[in-house]
């Protein structure tokens, strides 16, 4: 999926510098990465990045150096569509339940790290201030790609006609998700259909002027069914629910018999009429011209600098705004709609947990074409008892699996980084099925057989295939496509006409990183 008609991506490598500290194992000079600014990046290009172990903070894309890194860090996926529940996630989707509905409040506190840990992003994040770029933008506008051609053929004066930077607006109407649609508790039997089984008295066999004695669980499923379609055109909080969303939920709720519970028969459960709490989950364009990001934006902020100083013993100074915005709201991803993607769009967005009418928790996410990627989750921590990690984890799985009926092609679920290294992180393989990426081939292997590998060497190469190599590398360095002077050139023709040193080796370096299909689409910036 290329950005049609929108503007390529554009980014400066900043190569891989020096060991700095490492969040995990406390390392001082111990982390080392290769790093980039991005100052625009298109949805399918930071998909193919992902998928060859890049990762965003902010508008810093950083690849870990995986065989020097004191702690390597695995690009983790879960196979949304075929998600299993475990008997811990379910305590937790319960536990959400039974305290919107009677306000019972959990003793125990999960200690599980909520996606994603913020040392990961913190250090990536304190480089990034470091490497930000400070190149005016008018350098950065690319001319039309048509001068590519001309540029290879032509080495005279071409004409430097500026293109106006063709932004596409995140559409306002947010596309919002709400936990308390009248949907049944699943794995609550119905009390008027409880059956009182005692042993059987003899006498003549069934009374077959009376109709034939059914099953609760039928008798059940039917009630939750018709509860379902008299809801179907229900208005929550007054906004009408989207025409799509009863028929999905109809579908997910139905269990079929000997099937165990989907995620959608917890998350969409109803509630009583006189619950005790509402929770409402809204997804917000990052945008300061969406109107709702821009109302709840001092709220947003607020609680995650509490969030900060709580749970990671911020300083208020180190989680103000700026670090707020820079950090979870700054991003180079061009928000992007097609035509078979998801109704909400492509690109970068805050999915707000509204408790009551405040925000409690807020999950930042990218969408894009294959998958949606978990960037970072901050909560109250007044809330913690609720395992609002795990929680918010689970509400992002079954919204993945929500964007795949419009968009097939998209139905995985990316929580970032798996450090076998750091006991405290391997909880994100607790989410079955998942995949590793291998480091040196980027094939996907299924964590069950990595499990066994690491737990002898931290970096491993998962592909058991030994003559398997590379298949997305780079194959003709000439190829590259750099941003010159405003001109788009291959790195061919730049090379020829650059002053100064060679930079061969730099650009070999980013070339063999992002692989030969994103170094011929990105452009990568040259002073």
């Amino acid at each position: 999926m290329a950005a049609a008609g929108g503007s390529p991506s554009i980014v400066e490598y900043f190569g891989g510098e020096d060991g700095y500290r490492c969040g995990y194992c406390k390392n001082e000079t111990g982390n080392l990465s290769h790093g980039m600014w991005a100052h625009s990046m298109t949805v399918q290009d930071y998909q193919d990045l992902i998928d060859r172990g890049w990762r965003r903070s902010g508008k810093y894309v950083y690849k870990p150096i995986m065989n020097q890194t004191c702690c390597p860090q695995y690009t983790i996926r879960c196979q949304a569509l075929h998600f299993q529940t475990s008997k811990s996630h379910k305590k937790v989707l319960k536990k959400m339940l039974k305290f919107l509905s009677r306000g019972d409040v959990s003793k125990v506190v999960s200690e599980e790290e909520p996606m994603d840990s913020h040392i990961e992003n913190a250090v990536a994040c304190d480089f990034a201030y470091k490497g930000e770029s400070h190149v005016s933008q008018s350098e950065l506008t690319p001319l039309s790609v048509d001068h590519t051609e001309r540029v290879e053929n032509e080495d005279q004066g071409t004409g430097e006609k500026k293109e106006e930077g063709n932004v596409q607006k995140v559409e306002s109407d947010s596309l919002q998700l709400h936990a308390d649609i009248e949907t049944p508790v699943p794995g609550e039997p119905s009390h008027s259909a409880k059956v009182v089984h005692a042993p059987p008295k003899p006498g003549k066999g069934a009374d077959l002027s009376k109709p034939p004695c059914r099953k609760a669980k039928d008798i059940r499923k039917e009630r939750k069914l018709q509860k379902l379609l008299q809801n179907q055109m229900c208005t929550v909080e007054g906004s009408q629910l989207q025409a799509a969303d009863p028929v999905f939920l109809l579908q997910n709720s139905e269990s079929k018999p000997n099937q165990p519970k989907t995620i959608e028969d917890f998350v969409f459960a109803s509630l009583p009429d006189d619950a005790r709490h509402k929770l409402e989950v809204r997804l917000v364009p990052v945008s300061f011209e969406d109107p709702q990001f821009k109302s709840s934006f001092n709220q947003s902020a607020t609680l995650f600098a509490k969030y900060q100083m709580a749970v990671h013993k911020d300083t208020p100074s180190e989680c103000g705004e700026n670090e707020f915005t820079r950090f979870l709201c700054d991003s180079p991803l061009e928000a992007e709609n097609a035509p078979n993607g998801p109704e909400c769009g492509y690109g970068s967005f805050h999915q707000q947990y509204w408790l009551d009418g405040k925000i409690i928790a807020v999950g930042v996410v990218d969408i894009l074409p294959y998958c949606v990627s978990s960037v970072y989750l901050y909560y109250d921590p007044d809330y913690s008892f609720l395992s609002l990690g795990v929680y918010s984890a689970l509400r992002e799985i079954a919204f993945t699996r929500q964007l795949h009926e419009k968009a097939p092609d998209l139905c995985f679920y990316y929580m970032g980084f798996y450090i076998h290294s750091c006991p405290k992180m391997r909880y994100k393989g607790q989410y079955r099925p998942s995949d590793l990426l291998c480091p040196e081939t980027y094939v996907w292997t299924p964590i069950e057989q990595c499990l066994p590998l690491l737990e002898h060497s931290k970096y491993c190469r998962f592909n058991q295939d030994g003559k398997a190599v590379d298949e997305g590398r780079i194959k003709e360095l000439g190829r590259v496509r750099v941003l010159h002077k405003r001109i788009v050139m291959p790195y061919s023709v730049y090379k020829k006409r650059r002053k100064g040193p060679s930079d061969e080796a730099s650009v070999q370096q980013y070339a063999s990183l992002v692989g030969q299909t994103c170094s011929e689409r990105m452009l990568l910036f040259r002073s």
